[in-house]
């Protein structure tokens, strides 16, 4: 893709691609319908600049429209150098815009405009998106996740908004979404001091939806879980991030965005597919239609009844 090489700070994993008469278009490294996001700044904790965060707006809005994909992970680079990090927040050493001055009230507030505008396109992203945390999610990093769907961690995952020492808040949406999702108490704590916590107390806490260790128990729980959602009812899962995400915030209109989308999944080839499988009967697997294993007892998987309901087989968009 013409699009890959104007990325510096990222680094992404793609899925094959194939066109209508089956020809690969793309050589993918992703064993599903998903992709990877990986924040590539390894010699700064993947550190966030103004660059880091729009190139991965930007490549979400690539893959908004790529019907390859169906999920999305977001993470830092494994090929950590120093400490492993999802991203220890935002690079107090990088240049801000040159035409935006720091002692102009205005000037700042439209930095912060722009900024808000990267992060509205992550948290509104169409699709799932995994946040796969292994290390530091401090500040800037940790709002990046705030804006993902499911959030998976590592036991060596670290969370927190420090940026309190430094005499400032986390103002990428981060006050807003973090009371959202963990409650107006625990936030306050979390902001007013600066405080980092483990995986196990943002799991206690509701923030994290699942905890593996660090390595391959977590890389393959990662895996699962983005394959998982790659391969379900796309227009479904659409659906129910919105009104989960946005509809909650205002209960009625929750209430009339599931009736509006429960009008629209019922258009989808999946939702079809799914109500069309659980009717469908198919020859069972394990007994192969026999109903009988080789030692004459009854099959335990369709309990001698030779068939089982099928398995729905989604598409997509």
């Amino acid at each position: 893709m013409t699009e890959e090489a104007k990325f510096e700070h990222i680094k992404i994993d793609w899925p094959p691609l194939k066109d209508e008469e089956g020809n690969v278009i793309r050589e993918g490294t992703i064993d599903g319908n998903y992709a990877v996001i990986s924040i590539n700044r390894p010699d700064r904790l993947n550190a966030l600049t103004e660059q880091t965060v729009a190139e991965i707006s930007r490549a979400l809005r690539i893959m908004e429209m790529d019907g390859s994909i169906r999920a999305v992970v977001l993470r830092g680079t494994k090929d950590f150098t120093k400490k492993p990090a999802f991203s220890a927040g935002a690079d107090l050493a990088a240049m801000v815009d040159p035409r935006l001055k720091m002692n102009v009230p205005m000037h700042m507030s439209m930095a912060m405009r722009i900024r808000h505008r990267e992060y509205d396109e992550m948290e509104q992203f169409s699709k799932p998106l995994i946040a796969a945390v292994d290390g530091f999610a401090l500040g800037g990093g940790f709002e990046i996740v705030l804006t993902c769907d499911i959030v998976i961690a590592s036991d060596r995952a670290i969370f927190g908004t420090p940026e309190i020492h430094r005499g400032i808040f986390s103002s990428n949406g981060g006050v807003t979404r973090l009371t959202e999702r963990i409650g107006l108490n625990r936030a306050l704590r979390v902001g007013y001091f600066g405080e980092q916590f483990d995986a196990k107390i943002m799991l206690d806490w509701g923030l994290v939806t699942w905890m593996a260790p660090a390595g391959e128990e977590f890389e393959k729980l990662v895996h699962e879980k983005a394959k998982w959602l790659s391969d379900a009812p796309t227009t479904a899962l659409f659906i129910i991030k919105k009104c989960v995400k946005f509809g909650t915030r205002y209960p009625q209109l929750g209430i009339m965005m599931e009736q509006l989308g429960f009008g629209v999944n019922s258009a989808s080839f999946d939702s079809k597919e799914g109500i069309a499988a659980f009717n469908r009967k198919v020859r069972c697997p394990v007994c192969n239609g026999k109903g009988k294993m080789e030692d004459g007892s009854a099959c335990k998987n369709c309990g001698g009844r030779k068939r089982i309901k099928d398995t729905p087989h989604f598409k997509g968009l």
